[in-house]
């Protein structure tokens, strides 16, 4: 029974790997998903990548990708399939789990246990472990260096001081909102310290020898240099890294069009619906977490042994929802940070919950009680990922590519197939302010595929997807031709029409007329 915290968790993390690892190519990627991928490919195919401060967020995601994609097996980028990119995100959020382990002896082996499989089932966690970005990311090192500098704390030993600066420079290199991160968890500390000077009168003073801080923040300046330098070959990276919060800090200002007000995460959260579809709720998380915030409040001010790391993370969480809720710019996988600050809390009111009785019956039954709603949270996860995953009625879908852009791919494939150049076919992309995303990524096979935001001056070619914006431009343009061979929804309320050449026209509905038969 010793190692008992260490096998529940690598069996809740086991369960997290069957509801985030089936089918991860199967819902298409969002325009994100297909920047960052073709962000990748210069990383992939040339071994070049430069950070650039105006978009795309810090390079972590690109390097961390390339041994992912090689031991992948893949002879080039138009063999990388879109799991095998998703696999880093898979990782980071079981990682979450793995990790709660260092910090067992704040939460509790019952909370940390509890936390692990909130973590595990989380509709938002599962979803966005499935999504290739940054955030992820971001929330895995944040607690990497939340975690390491807890165990330096108990311990004093250097090597936690190693770890935390290697995910303190690997928050740096992975998104600018990092610096949320930080200033909720200096106020959290900053809280606590004055907290202690109201109770005893006294300050506290940390007691970190000047090896150890340095060693620390040397392993994160040098994280921070290697990657935004790409390994020494870019010397403007790490001004561009300090330069970025110039555009960065306009868009959190209101100059996007992301704007939400300020209940927006805690409208997603808490409960949701959409007309007559399903019901959306975290509410089991949220009702725990508030438990868990009394109880960590109440530890950290009685001086309970770890009460201090559960305090913490009470004020970390609270004072990191308040941030992004203030912040005019809003999207949902930007909740994850504070989330799972939250997840943690609600580890600790759940283990309390079920602790509190001394009557085993009465224990048995709120432990199965809290089970069920971990069930119904588990059949929210695998809805949300899985039956609904491009459906804007789902609140972690935003602004989605829809499922029928993968009938266009595969109309083209088709013609492309049915053609004598088959890849190097010639294709016209024209899409109203450049939407045509994410179709770079998807035609990544073919050889000769042009971009446009307009109707460019010669826009004959044998395959030309458009804006409907553009029909009237073209069909004249176009005149006889040219057949329209569809309709096709990019995302909700964006659509692109499908011309084809009318010569080959005929021999794809020609030769697929004989293959019917």
């Amino acid at each position: 029974m010793k190692h008992w915290l260490s096998v529940a968790v690598l069996l809740v993390a086991a369960g997290a790997l069957t509801l985030r690892l089936p089918r991860l190519d199967e819902r298409p990627l969002h325009t994100d998903e297909a920047v960052h991928a073709l962000k990748f490919k210069g990383l992939w195919e040339a071994g070049e990548y430069r950070y650039d401060p105006h978009e795309y967020h810090g390079p972590s995601l690109y390097y961390l990708s390339w041994p992912i994609a090689r031991a992948s097996g893949a002879g080039n980028f138009a063999e990388l399939e879109a799991r095998t990119l998703r696999l880093l995100p898979v990782l980071w959020g079981v990682g979450l789990i793995l990790l709660l382990p260092w910090v067992a002896d704040g939460l509790g082996r019952g909370g940390a246990v509890w936390a692990a499989l909130f973590t595990a089932v989380s509709p938002a966690m599962v979803f966005y472990s499935r999504y290739y970005i940054h955030e992820m990311g971001l929330v895995f090192f944040t607690f990497l260096l939340l975690a390491a500098g807890w165990r330096y704390s108990r311990s004093g030993q250097w090597w936690w001081a190693l770890l935390g600066g290697l995910g303190l420079g690997l928050m740096i290199a992975t998104k600018e909102t990092f610096v949320l991160e930080l200033a909720a968890a200096a106020g959290a500390l900053g809280l606590g310290v004055v907290w202690i000077r109201w109770r005893d009168g006294r300050w506290v003073r940390p007691r970190i020898p000047w090896a150890h801080l340095a060693l620390g923040m040397g392993v994160a300046l040098l994280v921070w240099l290697v990657m935004f330098s790409s390994f020494f070959t870019n010397a403007a990276g790490p001004l561009d890294s300090i330069r970025t919060y110039t555009p960065w800090l306009k868009r959190a200002e209101g100059a996007s069009p992301h704007i939400h007000p300020w209940s927006y995460y805690l409208g997603l959260l808490a409960y949701q619906r959409v007309g007559r579809g399903p019901t959306w709720s975290e509410g089991l998380i949220l009702g725990l977490a508030v438990v868990g915030f009394g109880v960590g409040l109440a530890r950290a001010a009685a001086g309970r042994p770890g009460g201090w790391w559960v305090g913490f993370v009470a004020v970390y969480a609270l004072l990191l929802a308040l941030i992004y809720s203030v912040i005019p710019y809003k999207t949902p996988w930007c909740l994850l940070g504070f989330w799972h600050g939250v997840i943690l809390l609600a580890g600790v009111g759940a283990a309390w919950l079920v602790g509190r009785s001394r009557r085993w019956p009465l224990r048995v039954a709120m432990a199965l009680l809290i089970l069920l709603g971990t069930a119904q949270l588990t059949g929210q996860a695998y809805r949300a990922s899985y039956t609904h995953f491009d459906n804007p009625r789902n609140p972690y879908v935003y602004a989605h590519t829809l499922s029928s852009v993968l009938n266009l791919v595969e109309r083209v494939t088709d013609l492309a197939a049915h053609d004598p150049r088959g890849e190097k076919l010639l294709i016209k992309v024209m899409a109203r302010g450049g939407d045509y995303w994410p179709l770079p990524w998807y035609l990544r096979r073919f050889e000769r595929v042009g971009w446009w935001d307009r109707v460019p001056e010669d826009p004959l070619a044998p395959v030309v997807i458009a804006s409907p914006a553009y029909a009237a431009e073209l069909e004249s343009t176009l005149g006889e031709t040219h057949q329209m061979a569809g309709f096709f929804g990019l995302r909700p309320s964006v659509f692109l029409q499908l011309y084809v050449e009318q010569e080959l026209w005929e021999r794809y509905m020609g030769r697929s007329r004989e293959e019917d038969r």
